[in-house]
């Protein structure tokens, strides 16, 4: 068994792997320090706080009653080639695999492309803006190969960009948005942005977070553009 790190868990979810019944297994370690984070004790390398061994024993447990295993992080594919031999593992259980990436691998990405079935790949900002958020300089265009790769494949995937106001304008995602659409993306998720470690000096209000969710112009001009399209509040 491949010694990936596993720094948590959710034994059940219905929202994590569009339409089907899933188990997250949150990896260890990120390339990145993004403004917003949610996940902050899994950005460091490190010891895992769960066996990998035992999870797997867990997993064995739940066929037939799970249908999908989706790894996140963190960054998950910062584990390479351990990941991808605990994926293929999982899927040999049956299975699908899910991963949840902020596409700053597109190489590993593409070698684990045999064992993944579908992935959530994040668009933070716009090319602007991206270094600011994430405080990494070449995330961007990482991210974007990781895109253009995937959708080669012919895989599923959904595209998410979470709205924290101090780094995402409606004009910004406006702008991301006709990127999206024209590289024919078709599934897109928008996401609110929640506060879990707000800077004092840079708080955020209810209305600045909910503003791209009230106007329903706007609502009504990205969903009239994509094949699906997730508003999550």
């Amino acid at each position: 068994m491949s010694d990936i790190q596993i720094g948590g868990l959710v034994p059940f979810t219905t929202i994590d792997y569009p339409g089907k019944l899933a188990a997250v297994l949150f990896l260890r370690g990120c390339p990145l320090r993004c403004a917003y984070c949610s996940n902050r004790h899994l950005l460091n390398v490190g010891d895992g706080e769960y066996d990998p061994k035992k999870v797997f024993e867990w997993l064995e447990s739940r066929v037939g009653k799970l249908e999908a295993v989706v790894f996140s992080g963190g960054e998950a594919l910062m584990q390479g080639d351990a990941l991808i031999e605990y994926m293929q593992r999982v899927r040999d259980l049956g299975f699908s695999v899910g991963l949840h990436t902020n596409g700053f691998y597109p190489e590993t990405l593409m070698r684990a492309t045999p064992v993944v079935d579908w992935i959530g790949l994040d668009f933070k900002a716009t090319r602007a803006r991206y270094a600011e958020l994430t405080g990494n300089t070449i995330a961007y265009e990482r991210m974007m190969d990781s895109l253009a790769a995937w959708q080669d494949t012919g895989k599923d995937m959904e595209v998410r960009i979470t709205c924290d106001p101090r780094f995402i304008s409606k004009e910004d995602l406006a702008e991301i948005i006709n990127l999206l659409a024209a590289r024919n993306v078709s599934k897109i998720a928008i996401q609110k942005y929640v506060p879990h470690f707000d800077d004092e000096k840079d708080k955020t209000t209810a209305d600045m977070r909910e503003q791209f969710f009230n106007d329903t112009v706007l609502r009504a001009k990205i969903n009239a553009m994509f094949k699906s399209v997730i508003w999550r509040e």
